[in-house]
């Protein structure tokens, strides 16, 4: 008789976890608290816009992994899709990441080495950056900083930049290139069809269950199984007994407007502190599709999480983290049959090729484990 598990969250770790374990005669069950499949990645068909929109902010595909990329092209086809953002900052707009064109537009540098001796001319002498904004002083001085950086970053945080880690900034690229591919990873793109077509091939075959809350049954769902995959948040599944760990939740204000372009571009981030909003996306940009005359932009609001809001971000301060080794060590003892996987369960910010390695791996050690 075929073993069976729970997979609590309809994300990509549950799904690819779902179509492994599947694949190796697991008899799985998905069930997901909202009333769709794909996580934070589904996306939605707008016919007026002839695009799919990505209703929980921007997914672009991107990675070097050779591994991932060849698994998850067995699922949807890829666009060419390269994400290059802009810049909105008190009416001007500027190349983003932060590269060679864009210290042109600030200060008329035009080769690398004027680029080099401009920033080592503004960079502030830290040698051992303590936070986010002794980081950013150390490498592009205080104007570029502003700029790009402070306005945004305490937006999206509601926190100053010193009061944040290094380790949320040292993604960002800096480039002394006039390249402003955001990623530069040797495979990217957006599916052909969207997210949410991507996920139903995923899970083809397998039984699914949207709208049902693990956590409002817990005991029936425990019961009968030799494993629960759980991908919602960790703090949560203990009923934040050792208090809540910290996030941040998003408010989308989505358009339907009557011009075939609003933008030109999928991304601008508006990186100064009056306006309330981080970025507006154009969605049929990642599709690469222009030709119905109307098009759908969301504005993307950062908000303060409270307990019954979606956490989108892990925000990794020094209490967060201490608290997270606490919830870490009374999943081990207490919960021995439940694997925590995902952003929200391993309370990380994971890239999607990041999961689904995370994924593929988990399936691995269970099917090794139980065969």
């Amino acid at each position: 008789m075929p073993k069976k598990i729970l997979i609590v969250g309809a994300g990509f770790f549950g799904a690819v976890c779902a179509r492994e374990l599947t694949d190796a005669g697991f008899e799985c069950l998905v069930i997901e608290r909202r009333d769709h499949i794909g996580g934070n990645c589904y996306t939605v068909f707008n016919p007026e816009a002839a695009c799919h929109c990505h209703v929980y902010g921007p997914h672009i595909f991107h990675t070097d992994k050779e591994e991932v990329w060849n698994y998850i092209c067995g699922f949807a086809d890829f666009n060419h899709f390269v994400n290059r953002p802009k810049v909105f900052y008190r009416g001007n707009l500027y190349s983003f990441p932060i590269n060679l064109f864009t210290l042109y537009q600030l200060f008329g540098v035009r080769t690398p080495g004027e680029g080099q001796a401009y920033l080592e001319k503004v960079r502030w002498p830290i040698q051992d950056p303590k936070n986010l904004e002794e980081w950013c002083l150390s490498q592009i001085g205080k104007e570029v900083y502003e700029i790009f950086i402070e306005g945004y970053t305490r937006k999206q945080w509601n926190r100053h930049p010193k009061e944040l880690p290094v380790g949320i900034i040292k993604r960002l690229p800096i480039r002394l290139t006039f390249d402003d591919n955001y990623y530069g990873h040797q495979y990217q793109g957006i599916p052909i069809g969207g997210y949410t077509a991507l996920f139903e091939k995923i899970l083809k075959g397998i039984a699914v269950e949207p709208g049902v809350d693990f956590l409002q049954d817990r005991e029936y769902w425990m019961k009968n199984r030799l494993l629960i995959i759980y991908t919602g948040a960790l703090d949560e599944f203990f009923s934040y007994n050792l208090g809540p760990l910290e996030y941040r939740t998003l408010r989308f204000e989505t358009e339907l407007l009557p011009v075939a372009d609003f933008q030109g571009n999928a991304v601008i981030n508006f990186t100064e502190d009056s306006v309330p909003f981080t970025r507006i996306v154009e969605h049929k940009h990642f599709d690469l599709s222009f030709q119905e005359p109307e098009t759908v932009i969301t504005r993307e609001y950062p908000n303060n999480w409270v307990p019954g809001d979606p956490p989108y971000y892990p925000v990794n301060t020094a209490e967060s983290q201490e608290r997270l080794e606490k919830y870490q060590i009374l999943a081990g003892t207490e919960v021995p049959r439940v694997i925590f996987g995902g952003r929200l369960g391993a309370y990380r910010y994971f890239d999607m090729d990041q999961v689904i390695e995370a994924a593929l791996k988990t399936s691995k050690i269970i099917i090794q484990a139980n065969t």
